[in-house]
């Protein structure tokens, strides 16, 4: 196998409001990934994968640029980084013809998210939301990325795209397209519901307790904390004690991640204490934390033509290194010209 450009890839949906699942199991980690300067970082609004599903215009534009502004101000630097938003690029795209003409009828039909989304009524689902794993491929292969940051709900996806890449190189003789590794790491990649711990916190849910939005105001984060669902049990000396106790595990994990420790840690700094005490800490944590983010998020909101000259030059950058890599494909297929 070639020696490839280590390049990190990874992608957030615009279909609504960021939450502190996406700040902590995706935009943090973005952030020290970018930081470590140890790969090139290309990140995307994936706008293309919002209309699986039907999305009101104005709201997805809004969400957009929302999503820019959630990436900057928690970090993301657009001259550092590559960030832009899917649909300018139409490498994608392309990209994710050839793969929809490599990938098995079989594969598509067991990735769990179509079914989870589907539900029932899978006949009227969109082609789009079933075939998007393709293009989630495309996504990652058209930057030949090394690594992408994925959440325990986007392993599958991941391993598809690696299927794709041994098909296609297997297929056409080649070791063009590199087979990606995931970076699966940190204390909260899955933050779950604050009213149900068993459940991943998701900006769909219809409680607006049940998770923190980036937008939130400091009173709002803190009256969320203080009243996420907990257990009468005081807090346990060691991480086995969580067992069987989703939600303090939960809350224990965001106090790790927004601290940049580790649940170990955690529990040792809070063992025996009641979530009377903890709750107000992890609140004070958390405020501390992600109000400076909703503050620069608000400011760049109110200039969206500079968010869209942000995005347009990380289009520039973004097909700067996809066209190069579809062209090679295309001769390898066996298109002309």
């Amino acid at each position: 196998m070639p020696e490839f450009t280590p390049r990190v890839f990874s992608g957030i949906q615009p279909s609504g409001g960021l939450t502190l699942g996406n700040y902590l199991g995706a935009m943090k980690r973005f952030v020290e990934l970018q930081n470590a300067g140890t790969h090139e970082t290309v990140y995307c609004i994936v706008d293309l994968h919002a209309i699986t599903v039907w999305q009101d215009p104005a709201e997805l534009a809004k969400a957009t640029r929302e999503l820019c502004a959630g990436y900057i101000a928690s970090g993301i630097d657009p001259e550092q980084s590559v960030l832009f938003h899917q649909s300018k690029v139409a490498e994608h795209v392309q990209l994710a013809w050839i793969f929809n003409c490599v990938a098995r009828m079989g594969w598509m039909q067991r990735m769990t998210q179509f079914k989870d989304k589907a539900g029932k009524n899978a006949e009227n689902a969109s082609l789009g939301l079933f075939a998007y794993p393709a293009l989630m491929a495309a996504d990652i292969l058209v930057y030949h990325a090394t690594h992408v940051p994925v959440g325990e709900d986007q392993k599958q996806h991941l391993e598809l795209t690696r299927d794709i890449a041994v098909k296609f190189n297997h297929d056409f003789e080649v070791e063009f397209f590199p087979v990606t590794e995931s970076v699966i790491e940190g204390a909260a990649t899955r933050v779950m519901s604050l009213r149900d711990g068993s459940k991943k916190m998701s900006k769909s849910d219809q409680s607006d307790m049940s998770r923190i939005n980036m937008t939130d105001s400091a009173d709002a984060i803190a009256k969320k904390i203080r009243k996420a669902r907990t257990d009468p049990e005081p807090l346990p000396s060691d991480l086995a004690g969580l067992d069987g106790r989703p939600e303090a595990r939960n809350l224990v994990n965001i106090f790790a991640a927004l601290a940049d420790s580790a649940p170990e840690a955690v529990i040792k700094d809070y063992a025996g204490q009641q979530f009377s005490a903890f709750k107000p800490a992890l609140a004070d944590l958390a405020v501390s934390r992600l109000s400076p983010i909703s503050a620069e998020m608000a400011r760049l909101m109110e200039d969206p033509a500079e968010i869209d000259r942000i995005l347009d030059r990380g289009a520039e950058r973004a097909r700067a290194i996809a066209a190069p890599i579809l062209k090679r494909t295309y001769e390898i297929a066996g298109m002309v010209g």
